[in-house]
């Protein structure tokens, strides 16, 4: 059956619309779930005198992402991935970047002077245990000793709670302190001992 160019290009874009629709629905969905409170860009006044713009990563963020990734150090890489790390591939990028700001959030934090990406906080969902998630925060190398990492975890444990999320696991890396320090100020609890690394665990009161 032949079907006119006119009538296949109506039927383009009704499937189309259909699609945005599914889209728009699925985004509402998620922000009813979350108490219709999807997370806002924040500027934050850390202790040094220094400002940052706290919000939700999204895909375009990549660039920001692979940047900031260039001003870690060798060990910072090592603290946050447990072993070497010289690039982030596409893939990485991707994953890191394209989050549904439900089962996975990140927040990343911005230099509000210049723009550049300083520190970004995150949280993945146990698929088998949906009310705890795995987190990781990194704060590039000039940035740390600020306040930054305690702000990020501020925002990200209250994006957890509104998503239904009652605990948090960390890995670290056993020589860690700045991280493990971190977790002990929201009385984090050693769990596990392995390899070179230490897990910790907190409850979101």
């Amino acid at each position: 059956m032949v079907i006119h160019p006119s009538i296949g290009t109506a039927l383009a874009r009704e499937r189309s619309g259909a699609l945005q629709r599914q889209a728009a629905a699925a985004r509402l969905a998620r922000q009813a779930r979350s108490g219709g409170q999807m997370p806002a860009s924040a500027p934050v006044l850390l202790r040094d005198g220094s400002r940052v713009l706290i919000r939700p990563v999204r895909p375009s963020d990549a660039v920001l992402l692979a940047e900031g990734f260039t001003r870690l150090s060798e060990r910072s890489r090592r603290m946050r991935f447990l072993g070497r790390k010289h690039t982030l591939t596409e893939a990485d990028l991707r994953f890191y970047t394209d989050v549904d700001h439900h089962n996975h959030e990140a927040l990343g934090a911005l230099d509000h002077a210049r723009g550049g990406g300083v520190g970004i906080a995150r949280y993945i969902r146990d698929r088998e245990d949906p009310q705890a998630a795995e987190i990781a925060v990194t704060i590039v190398d000039d940035w740390q000793g600020r306040g930054l990492g305690i702000e990020l975890m501020d925002r990200l444990s209250e994006r957890a709670r509104q998503e239904g999320i009652c605990r948090f696991t960390a890995m670290v890396a056993a020589d860690n302190a700045a991280v493990a320090g971190l977790l002990r100020c929201y009385r984090a609890e050693l769990v596990d001992c392995g390899h070179g690394t230490l897990e910790y665990e907190m409850a979101l009161d």
